[in-house]
């Protein structure tokens, strides 16, 4: 989509003519969005993006700076800050997840790196994930040196075995496959759960990793409400 912002407003160019924009659901880091306003080397951005965002002439869904909380790394923290700032118990609970960065959780890391699987907190799309059992001596032992040289950078957690849903394949046949939910939550006055999300599945029977960036797939959601 070929966006360009004028007069503080967001359009993009449509064969009809030029549209206004209300809302940018984004799908790149924060460093690249707006060369005048972050790195001046991007040419993937929209010059002057975020003065129309400042402005409050466009919704940026996935704001600037929303990066933060996407960091794997602080999903370790979730069930502390809940019962911090609310002082409950979480609901749903956690993949048991380690933070190396702590010597107790590196000690155990290290100690069932055959069992876990290990996340770089820097990588998204399915990239960086490396399940401990897969890996050869010496990649094993490749990896636990980085886990000992940048323990900041992982985390490792307990291998979740969740459940297969059908689906069909290419060649229509109905198989099993790994699947996941994300919900759709939005923020304002008040919190909206949407009664909608997006089921996505692995291709591959042997596979973990639903991401589309790793060949995965997305299939229907249904919401049955009583």
């Amino acid at each position: 989509m070929d966006l360009y912002v004028e007069n503080n407003c967001v359009y993009y160019r449509s064969n009809n003519g030029p549209v206004r924009v209300g809302a940018i659901y984004r799908r790149l880091s924060d460093d690249f969005m707006d060369p005048l306003c972050f790195r001046s080397d991007s040419v993937i951005g929209v010059p002057n993006l975020m003065a129309a965002y400042r402005a409050g002439n466009v919704a940026v869904l996935n704001a600037p700076g929303n990066g933060v909380a996407d960091d794997k790394g602080i999903y370790y923290f979730v069930p502390k800050m809940v019962r911090y700032y609310l002082d409950e118990e979480p609901i749903l609970h956690n993949a048991p997840t380690y933070l190396p960065y702590f010597k107790e959780d590196m000690d155990y890391t290290l100690a069932h790196l055959d069992e876990l699987v290990i996340k770089d907190v820097a990588e998204a799309g399915g990239y960086g994930v490396v399940f401990g059992n897969s890996l050869a001596p010496e990649a094993k032992a490749e990896l636990r040196q980085k886990i000992q040289e940048e323990p900041r950078r992982f985390i490792s957690q307990q291998v979740i075995d969740f459940e297969d849903l059908p689906m069909l394949d290419d060649d229509g046949r109905m198989v099993g496959r790994k699947a996941d939910l994300r919900a759709f939550v939005l923020s304002g006055d008040k919190t909206y759960v949407w009664p909608c999300g997006l089921t996505r599945f692995s291709r591959n029977p042997s596979s973990f990793i639903v991401n589309s960036s790793q060949g995965g797939g997305f299939k229907d959601t249904w919401v049955l409400l009583q």
